[in-house]
């Protein structure tokens, strides 16, 4: 059955009388626009937009959503147009306009598909905007938004100013009221209500703001015979200062105002283009290998009129001094462009206090990594004078705890809570075992017992790549922990990086707690500053020793599965972190958990800052930051905070 039938026959169904094409206003204005509807491109699009918005008929927001996503047909019989959606059977079912009813179902081939290129729905996506902003779904009024803020113009003014004062959505609201402001900042009639809208964004370090102040403050380069006074100036350039006077020229000769200058390239094609009987300039070809001679042919060309003469430095010198460079704002208004400089100095003030506030975070959490990574170091060293090359170990096998937890335990929150006391306890048991085993019969031998710690290292490396694979093993971080903490666009840290630094405070009281409290911390600062005498009051060193290197090993563990949540995990994870921690450990002060902490906050804030002033080569940060930290021994040998006891006199 034809389309047209099938169609009249729903229609008698309905019991509709009057023909489709004369329902509604919508339908209406579609069909005065057929050709433009149906045939769309950039020029004739707006007629379209212009004739639906003053019509203003009920779903002309439906209308260029669905125009706009191709969604639009026409019935060839009748010039109507659908909506059309596919259904079973490779059929299509049309849509009424005005009413969102089924109208017929037919074959593709039936009707006509509308397909606007990407400039018409450009052009229509910004005519929704209108509709969207005050839409009953904060989705869609949240999506114009950031169409307006991709895409700014003047003509949204208008319909962000209309928008506001309905909006029930506090957040919503502020939003369009900033959005406002920058648009006036940046396209308002008004000279005063630009001037006050670009001086509010002064000290605005958000991204959008620095933008919008760069737009208006953006310049072109021009030159003139003497400086113009309908162009807002925004600085003159002086060849040999500003510029250099090769590329100065040259912006004249791309305006054909003088001859080019002379270069080997330009010279060779001159050469060539005079070529006569093997000679040129009166000299024979194959002696132009030599510069001097194809110079000296060249200036006979030039003396008989062949060519033009080269341009020399005088020569440019002269020719620069008739004109004046400068570069020119595109905004004509000098009284805007001196607010927006004033503001967007303003802002440069605060956006480099906050970048030093970045960096001070930055530096804040690698220092909390450094500290958890190296306290553990610090106790033992400090209690045993044991150089254990293995530590860096006691921080894979932590990692690797915790990633075993994971596979056994999906949820990554309880994951982690069962993964952090377990690390403890797996790198504990393994401290004491390499206590008992080996380090207790090396005491006397340290050279040895770095010999023994380090192969100990390489075989737990190998241990972990047989069971685990060489292949990086992933440590999830639960999604509470998967964010970041932002301040604005320029001061920001991921929540994990938080949440280690949280974790090394709870550790530092820990364990001050332990060594001030407790009768194991007694211990342990009685071994540490004279073991002889603690041995005559009944303390057992031995047992103290391998409860320290027990303990020192645990904490590794529980930092092992914080560096584990944005690390790799890996076999080799535990060596990238070996010579900050025994850096740490000498700088901050051997056996000291204060010292500890200065010295990881040192070298933290220390690779920070050097990483600032040369970003893109963070190997270099380490080297210079390891030769200032062996200028700080040299001054300083016992470190910050200088431990005294056993720890002072070896």
């Amino acid at each position: 059955m034809p389309f047209l039938a099938r169609l009249l026959a729903l229609i008698l169904c309905l019991g509709i009388a009057a023909p489709l094409a004369a329902q509604t206003p919508l339908q209406d204005v579609l069909q005065a626009n057929r050709e433009d509807v149906a045939n769309p491109s950039r020029g004739t699009v707006g007629e379209v937009i212009t004739a639906l918005l003053a019509a203003d008929a009920p779903g002309t927001d439906a209308f260029l959503r669905q125009w706009q996503e191709r969604a639009l047909v026409e019935d060839p019989a009748t010039g109507l147009f659908f909506y059309a959606t596919e259904v079973e059977g490779r059929q299509l079912a049309l849509i009424d306009v005005d009413t969102g009813v089924e109208a017929a179902r037919v074959a593709s081939r039936d009707v006509t598909a509308i397909r606007p290129n990407a400039g018409v729905r450009r052009e229509i996506g910004a005519a929704l905007v209108r509709f969207e902003l005050s839409a009953p779904d904060p989705a869609r009024r949240l999506a114009a938004l950031e169409a307006i803020g991709r895409s700014p113009d003047a003509e949204q003014i208008p319909l962000l100013q209309a928008a506001i004062p309905d909006e029930a959505d506090a957040d919503i609201r502020a939003r369009k009221e900033r959005l406002l402001a920058l648009l006036n900042a940046r396209f308002a009639p008004d000279p005063d209500t630009r001037i006050a809208a670009i001086r509010a964004l002064g000290g605005d370090v958000s991204t959008e703001a620095r933008r919008m102040l760069n737009q208006i403050l953006a310049t072109e380069q021009g030159f003139a015979p003497t400086l113009p006074q309908d162009r807002n100036i925004a600085r003159v350039l002086i060849p040999g200062q500003d510029l250099r006077p090769e590329e100065a020229y040259d912006r004249l000769v791309a305006d054909g105002l003088v001859p080019g200058r002379a270069d080997r390239n330009s010279i060779r094609d001159a050469l060539l283009a005079h070529v006569a009987d093997g000679m040129v300039g009166g000299l024979p070809t194959h002696r132009m290998a030599d510069p001097e001679l194809r110079a000296t042919a060249h200036d006979a060309l030039v003396a008989q009129g062949l060519v033009p003469p080269l341009v020399g430095e005088a020569e440019i010198a002269a020719t620069l001094a008739d004109f004046v460079f400068f570069d020119a704002y595109l905004e004509p208004d000098p009284a805007v462009t001196d607010a927006a400089r004033a503001a967007l100095d303003q802002t440069d003030t605060r956006l480099t206090l906050f970048q030093w506030l970045a960096i001070s975070l930055d530096a804040l959490s690698l220092a909390s990594i450094f500290f958890l990574a190296a306290i553990g170091l610090a106790i033992t060293f400090g209690v045993m004078r044991v150089i254990n090359m293995a530590h860096g170990e006691f921080i894979m096998i932590g990692a690797y705890t915790g990633y075993v937890v994971q596979t056994i335990i999906p949820d990554y929150t309880v994951s982690l809570i069962v993964a952090l006391p377990l690390a403890f306890a797996v790198a504990f048991a393994a401290g004491v075992a390499m206590e008992r085993l080996v380090i207790r019969h090396l005491y006397t031998r340290p050279l040895e017992t770095l010999l023994a710690t380090f192969g100990i290292s390489i075989a737990l490396q190998q241990l972990a790549k047989n069971i685990f694979g060489t292949q990086a093993r992933p440590l999830t971080a639960p999604d509470w922990l998967a964010g970041a903490i932002s301040l604005n666009d320029v001061v920001s840290i991921s929540t994990i990086r938080v949440a280690i630094f949280v974790l090394a405070l709870i550790f530092l009281a820990a364990l001050l707690l332990m060594l001030k409290r407790t009768r194991l911390g007694l211990e342990v600062r009685a071994v540490t500053q004279n073991p002889g005498m603690a041995a005559s009051m009944g303390i057992n060193p031995d047992r103290i020793n391998m409860l320290t290197f027990g303990l020192g090993s645990g904490i590794a563990g529980v930092a092992g599965v914080a560096i584990g949540l944005y690390a790799q995990v890996t076999s080799e994870m535990g060596a990238n972190y070996i010579v900050q921690s025994f850096m740490t450990v000498v700088v901050g002060g051997v056996g000291n958990v204060w010292g500890t902490l200065a010295g990881a906050g040192l070298i933290g804030f220390l690779q920070k800052g050097i990483e600032w002033f040369n970003p893109s080569n963070t190997l270099a940060a380490q080297t210079y930051m390891v030769l200032f930290i062996i200028l700080f021994i040299q001054f300083r040998p016992r470190g910050i905070i200088a431990l005294k006891g056993r720890a002072a006199g070896e």
